[in-house]
């Protein structure tokens, strides 16, 4: 489904801000495949995501999705293919718009014969009811209220739905809990699980919790300085612990983990 061929992203060659931010990194990821990632500050996880993205193109190596070579594609065209989430809840929906204009612009522009800007039919509305009303958070009779008007987690679970309201062939999720509260992260994580499992969408999931790094997915990452230096599956993923996988990330990395929100977070 996603192959990166020994990609490498550095900023500033040349400089004396010279950062090798990812570096000779592969990565294949199977169809249906949801994958944790988790490291210290500036190992790469969000250059990694811009990079599949398309938000820049990479310095050397290759990437493919779904056997299609992506590697100077723009992200325009891109993101046709993925859906994606950032950290900050504001992002990814229009706050002056209402629900049913923001859902609207996620899914006519899918649909090939349709344009975003053309009017909501009766079916879409009755379409877009469902999918609302299977967050559990009352949206489905709000579809005239402007966006701006809905709490954080209410914004962020707005946009998983748009992310994936036609199921992408990639689904990036880049820390999309790490702003909420700890009660509302758990109810957006909980969605996620439940949306990415029944459309068997392939996805990976920036987080800064180990426990949730652990329990999601199949198959838990961890990076560092650009690389992959952990790629956990299988029954050794089912029996890590937190503080194992940290005694792993030692060994593999030759240092602590320096991430505080981690350590703290799942301290907790």
């Amino acid at each position: 489904m996603l192959e990166l061929r020994h990609i490498s992203k550095t900023f500033g060659a040349g400089t004396i801000n010279e950062k090798k931010a990812v570096e000779d990194l592969s990565l294949t990821l199977a169809s249906g495949d949801f994958v944790t990632i988790i490291g210290g500050n500036g190992a790469g996880k969000s250059t990694l995501f811009n990079a599949v993205a398309g938000v820049f193109y990479v310095d050397e190596g290759r990437v493919i999705l779904d056997g299609e070579d992506m590697t100077f594609l723009p992200e325009y065209k891109r993101s046709n293919h993925l859906g994606r989430l950032f950290q900050d809840p504001l992002k990814g929906t229009a706050p002056h718009m209402t629900i049913e204009e923001n859902l609207a612009l996620a899914y006519l522009r899918s649909v090939r014969t349709r344009s975003p800007f053309g009017t909501v039919s009766k079916k879409d509305r009755e379409y877009f009811r469902e999918r609302l009303a299977a967050l559990g958070l009352g949206l489905e009779d709000r579809l005239k209220s402007p966006v701006g008007l809905l709490s954080g987690g209410q914004r962020q679970a707005l946009t998983l739905l748009m992310a994936t309201l036609v199921t992408p062939k990639l689904l990036l999720l880049d820390e999309h809990t790490a702003a909420l509260d700890p009660s509302t992260a758990e109810k957006v994580l909980e969605l996620t699980r439940s949306i990415v499992a029944e459309n068997n969408i392939t996805c990976m999931m920036i987080t800064h919790n180990i426990r949730s790094a652990l329990e999601l997915g199949n198959r838990t990452i961890m990076m560092d300085a650009g690389r992959i230096v952990l790629d956990l599956a299988g029954e050794e993923r089912a029996g890590m612990t937190v503080d194992a996988l940290l005694e792993k990330f030692r060994t593999s990395a030759g240092k602590e983990l320096d991430n505080d929100r981690i350590l703290l977070s799942d301290r907790e």
